[in-house]
């Protein structure tokens, strides 16, 4: 059955499927080396670990765990995350926390909270195509912000861009799909600049954890603190532990995290119980402390091991690539005149090579940019990078 035959909502009627989602149906292939999803790489999850957890949580509190629990999280992960903060120089308290069922659904409370048919909504570009996805929901328009190798512009944002805009949405640290950081001197002018607008700025950061080279930056959040404005920070235990897990987090102004909980009990009541107590359970003696600087300098492997393939392999042609000093992804430019879109299928069926087109990255307004792709170098052994890139570099010559 292909269709259905009675009416649909709005929304159903203009869903469609995530692009990166029907490339990783391709890519499930085993002949084929896929650049395209982006994933964390399993040699980080923590099995041993979490399989204790979910053994001492069901042994010792069983009857906790399999029940419900408040819509605002599990008291003693939200206390963890305080404090983790803390330690960061970030002052909040247990009511500026909400636990979620991972990122995403915080970017549906995001959009449910903020956004009607018609809303403006300002993003740099290119943004996180599932952000862009689950804001299409709600039928807003878009502003783009441009950006450069050192993030987003601030002075992009101006009075015209911001005028009735609901609210700004950005990935400070190794940005999905660039692998970009926003440099300190634009961030504090980005939250300043919001401040001055009296503009909410969504601060999503998956990836914050996960640099491997050089000192880490104070998040927006914590700049907001210094300089003014009102920062929603979305945060996640996907990259750090397993995504399998469906555990993220919101850091917002009490207000507006009670509303945000009026908006979760209507989708879901709350996060599971019992995953929110494993996840305690794993992190609450410092567990993180020693796993992340592993998890880290594998993905520092693994970027090396694409970067040297780039440059031993893209010699010649007339592409630009991004070096993240953290995070997943890497994103390639190449001149105007190549569509990544149209060559995608004869990487596939000539090279046995998948990676993720530019172009959804950008909102409607944007889709004629063609010349970009993203590659993601976690998750594929190195004999298989180098394999992959070299295919890859055929179709482009």
């Amino acid at each position: 059955m292909n269709s259905v035959s009675f009416p649909l909502s709005k929304r159903a009627t203009g869903a469609t499927s995530s692009v990166i989602r029907e490339i990783l149906k391709v890519t499930e292939r085993p002949d084929v080396i896929s650049f395209a999803g982006g994933l964390p790489s399993p040699e980080g999850f923590p099995h041993d670990q979490i399989k204790a957890a979910y053994d001492t949580v069901l042994t010792q509190q069983p009857k906790v765990a399999l029940q419900y629990s408040p819509t605002e999280g599990y008291r003693p992960l939200r206390e963890w995350i305080v404090s983790d903060f803390k330690t960061r120089g970030v002052d909040i308290g247990v009511d500026n926390v909400l636990i979620v069922s991972g990122s995403q659904q915080a970017l549906d409370l995001i959009g449910k909270l903020f956004i009607d048919e018609g809303s403006k909504v300002v993003l740099e570009s290119p943004s996180y195509l599932g952000a862009i996805q689950s804001f299409n929901q709600f039928a807003p328009t878009y502003a783009t912000i441009p950006t450069d190798e050192q993030g987003l512009i601030p002075d992009g944002l101006t009075d015209e861009i911001a005028k009735d805009a609901r609210f700004i949405y950005a990935l400070p640290n190794f940005q999905n799909p660039t692998g970009r950081t926003l440099k300190l001197e634009r961030r504090i002018a980005l939250v300043k600049r919001c401040a001055a607008l009296n503009l909410p700025l969504i601060e999503d950061d998956p990836y914050g954890e996960l640099r491997f080279e050089g000192e880490a930056l104070p998040g927006l959040y914590a700049l907001s603190q210094q300089h003014g404005g009102t920062v929603i920070r979305m945060g996640s235990f996907s990259k750090v532990l397993a995504p399998g897990m469906r555990i993220g987090y919101i850091i917002a102004p009490e207000a507006i995290i009670s509303k945000m909980v009026q908006l979760k009990q209507a989708t879901d009541l709350h996060t599971s119980t019992i995953t929110q107590m494993a996840v305690y359970e794993t992190i609450k003696n410092g567990f993180l402390d020693t796993h992340l600087p592993q998890v880290r300098e594998l993905y520092k492997r693994q970027c090396t091991y694409m970067l040297e393939a780039l440059d031993e392999h893209f010699k010649g042609i007339d592409v630009q690539w991004t070096r993240p000093t953290g995070g997943m992804f890497i994103w390639l430019t190449f001149n105007e005149q190549v569509n990544t879109t149209e060559l995608l299928p004869r990487a596939v069926e000539e090279q046995k090579v998948a990676y993720v087109p530019g172009q959804p990255f950008y909102p409607l307004a944007e889709k004629t940019i063609t010349n970009h792709l993203r590659l993601s170098f976690v998750t594929v052994p190195e004999a298989k990078i180098r394999q992959g890139v070299a295919g890859l570099s055929q179709i482009f010559k």
